[in-house]
């Protein structure tokens, strides 16, 4: 039987429980351990595909197709593991699970309560997993804060199935803040302490404290927090505020923590962690010997968490090829006239998924300007459909051409609806979502970039390219590298007058992985540093 690890929050949100879950998670890993992590979120969303990214952050698809919270892709890229539809579990799913049994008439006339039916069913989703895989530990992150009215039947499920469990085969870590005030110079635990008592109302007593901070925590204020939280003092772990987010796993085995976990899950620590591969890649982070400018050109970027995948892809790529990526989010809208106010100077142009007309004009400024000054330009999902629809507004020629999902009576429909998704009327996972093979043509940038021609990516869109205007494309020299060998939906389209200009329908950000960044991202940065060096050489002449 599995053994399981809970990590709760308190006193305020966005701590970084996903960060800890991933990085206990590698530590394990590391130790020789089968090791998977799971997100249950308190809201009622079934998932957060119908979610504004101002609301949520980045939607993360896995291969099975199921749309995600962002924590995901923290998992998959510290663990260098897929995750799947079971990884990730929100209140209206569990929900809607319940409600259809009842529909069904599987309670036989009972009452169906949120105890023990809602709970119950939390409960059996806590396990799935332990009966899909062969995994040693199974960690759980829930969503929300201590506290909050939403997350009281997760605690409650919690609490009963720690009850039926043996000892040793579930502890609790509990992550929460130690504000540091200012005028007083001092930490303050009165939070933390006030957050296990809520935690203690619910039948829950942690088992080791991680505390959030930006000044490291003494000694005697680790022995504080231990006495009043009712747990050993070396069960108190500092969570100091760390450079990057890569830091965080060793900054964790400094504290001890894989050591304490494996003692209170009474498992051997098998061996020390190798973290040789990792601690090279912070080292080149670290030290960069180059630099380039990326614009992302996209409608969200007041929160930039919404392209997190993308970011984080940059600097997997950047520190492969010993550059440091500076991005800078650029608002389609203010592309709308003089784009080379906002975009000259820089590298590299990459423009951003994204549903919806908000910013369109604007992006396509940023293709054309990418395409007519050779910088180098990459193109995700919608980013790919703006590049086509540039092309044929202004090289083609082509009377109005848009995609129907901005304007349903263009008479070039150069992007359409795909058609298995004309009659659908639910928008909740339905989009053509998932993992899906691409045939790339053996002579193209592509096959080299990937260094074969059959691959496997991550979709989300409902649009594609409209094959009748192939022919002309292609024509003028943008071809169709990449077509998907059932449906023959074009997956990639790569120009070929220019030294990097191309578009994708997938999200290659979803795969790129620390240990292993992804290929287009890497080709993509390596063109930006051409880019830059030519243009140096160019000035100095």
């Amino acid at each position: 039987m599995a053994k399981y690890i809970f990590v709760t929050g308190g006193v305020t949100s966005s701590l970084g429980k996903g960060i800890i879950a991933a990085s206990l998670g590698k530590l394990l890993l590391a130790r020789g351990y089968k090791v998977t992590i799971q997100k249950f979120d308190p809201y009622i969303n079934v998932d957060p595909g119908t979610l504004n990214p101002y609301e949520h952050g980045e939607c993360y698809v896995t291969d099975d197709g199921a749309e995600t919270d962002l924590d995901l892709g923290h998992y998959e890229r510290f663990l260098n593991v897929s995750t799947s539809q079971a990884n990730n579990v929100t209140t209206g799913r569990i929900y809607q699970t319940v409600i259809s049994k009842e529909r069904r008439g599987d309670y036989l006339g009972k009452t169906v309560q949120v105890v023990p039916h809602i709970t119950n069913e939390i409960k059996r989703r806590f396990r799935l997993l332990e009966h899909e895989g062969d995994y040693d530990i199974i960690i759980t992150e829930l969503g929300g804060t201590v506290g909050d009215i939403e997350s009281l039947p997760y605690l409650e499920a919690l609490r009963q199935i720690k009850r039926d469990l043996n000892r040793g085969d579930l502890i609790t870590i509990h992550l929460t803040l130690i504000p540091y005030l200012k005028t007083s110079q001092e930490l303050k635990t009165k939070p933390t302490q006030h957050s296990v008592k809520d935690l203690l109302q619910s039948g829950i007593q942690p088992d080791i404290l991680a505390c959030r901070t930006e000044m490291t925590i003494s000694e005697e204020i680790k022995e504080k927090l231990a006495l009043f939280c009712n747990v050993r003092k070396q069960d108190v772990i500092e969570a100091i505020d760390a450079e990057t987010i890569y830091d965080v796993p060793l900054l964790l085995q400094k504290e001890n923590l894989d050591e304490i976990v494996l003692e209170k899950l009474l498992l051997p620590k098998k061996k020390n962690p190798d973290l040789k591969n990792w601690k090279e890649f912070l080292t080149k982070f670290k030290n960069p010997k180059h630099n380039v400018r990326i614009a992302l050109v996209g409608k969200y970027i007041e929160l930039m968490d919404s392209y997190k995948s993308i970011l984080e892809s940059f600097i997997h790529a950047g520190t492969y090829n010993e550059c440091k990526v500076n991005v800078t989010p650029v608002k389609a809208e203010n592309l709308i006239t003089e784009p080379e106010n906002f975009l000259s100077g820089f590298d590299g142009i990459l423009i951003a998924p994204g549903f919806g007309e908000r910013g369109l004009e604007g992006k396509i400024n940023a293709a054309k300007y990418a395409r007519e000054n050779n910088i180098p330009f990459f193109g995700i999902c919608l980013g790919m459909q703006i590049a086509v629809i540039e092309f044929a507004q202004n090289v083609l020629k082509f009377a109005g051409a848009n995609s129907t999902e901005f304007d349903t009576k263009t008479p070039n429909p150069v992007i359409d609806l795909m058609q298995e998704q004309v009659n659908l009327i639910n928008k909740g996972g339905t989009m053509r979502l998932g993992l899906y093979k691409c045939i790339i043509k053996p002579d193209s940038m592509l096959a080299d970039i990937y260094g074969k021609t059959e691959i496997e990516e991550r979709h989300r869109h409902r649009y594609e390219f409209n094959n009748k205007y192939l022919p002309s494309f292609e024509e003028k020299g943008f071809m169709a590298v990449g077509k998907n060998p059932v449906s023959n939906l074009v997956e990639i389209m790569e120009y070929n007058d220019h030294p990097f200009y191309i578009g994708v329908q997938y999200h290659p950000e979803y795969k790129s992985r620390v240990e292993k960044p992804h290929p287009l991202f890497m080709a993509f940065i390596k063109a930006a540093m051409n880019h830059k060096e030519k243009n140096t050489v160019r000035i100095n002449q």
